[in-house]
């Protein structure tokens, strides 16, 4: 069963724009990595630095390998810099409903 993962990000002020491009650079390798199923990147209406990805990946392990290679390539140091808060990483099930 796939599992939607939600990342949220509290972006420094002066490093929304910067990130927000990042993110079309970097993003595309996302999409064609084994598992996922899709990813989008709002932005909140009342907060522009606060950030959420909101992804599918065919499974939690799925999504795991992904973070881990992007943690190896140096892009989640990078993106650590321009963060005011740690983010937030959190799985969930879609329940039929």
């Amino acid at each position: 069963m796939s599992v939607m993962v939600i990342l949220e990000l509290q972006v420094k002020p002066e490093a929304v724009d910067q990130v927000k491009a990042g993110f079309k650079s970097i993003l595309p390798d996302t999409r064609t990595y084994a598992g996922c199923l899709g990813v989008e990147v709002t932005s909140n209406q009342d907060d522009k630095g606060n950030l959420m990805l909101v992804e599918r990946w065919e499974s939690r392990e799925h999504y795991q390998k992904y973070l881990k290679w992007r943690e190896d390539t140096g892009a989640l140091a990078a993106l650590g810099s321009s963060l005011a808060a740690p983010p937030k990483i959190r799985y969930f099930d879609h329940v039929g409903a």
